[in-house]
């Protein structure tokens, strides 16, 4: 069975940074898109980005783009989002997810809580 294991999430002051991880195992992940979601207090849910697994290909919303980085270590089975001059509304539980399509996705992750003091 599919687990993909969040860490790297905490308190950080507007301005710094910090890199989620995500340890996926259960199966072969070669042909998924993995990526990473957040939701916020009173929010909806919202894809950060994604990456093809295969390619490297990668999303990015646009709240993030330009401060955030997705990335992937094949040999170690765990993507990566760095996270730069995070801001106090980035503040939320972040998700790692597996076979991400069409704005949702088939596996998750127990969530990571990302709190940004301004």
């Amino acid at each position: 069975q599919v687990q993909l294991v969040e860490s790297g999430g905490g308190l950080v002051q507007a301005g710094g940074s910090l890199r989620l991880s995500c340890a996926a195992s259960g199966r072969t992940f070669s042909s998924y898109v993995m990526g990473w979601f957040r939701q916020a207090p009173g929010k909806e849910r919202e894809l950060v980005a994604h990456i093809s697994w295969s390619s490297g290909s990668t999303y990015y919303a646009d709240s993030v783009k330009g401060r955030f980085i997705i990335f992937r270590n094949n040999v170690r089975n765990t993507v990566f989002l760095q996270m730069n001059s995070l801001k106090p509304e980035d503040t939320a539980v972040y998700y790692c997810a597996a076979a991400v399509r069409s704005g949702t996705a088939d596996y998750w992750g127990q969530g990571t809580q990302v709190t940004v003091s301004s």
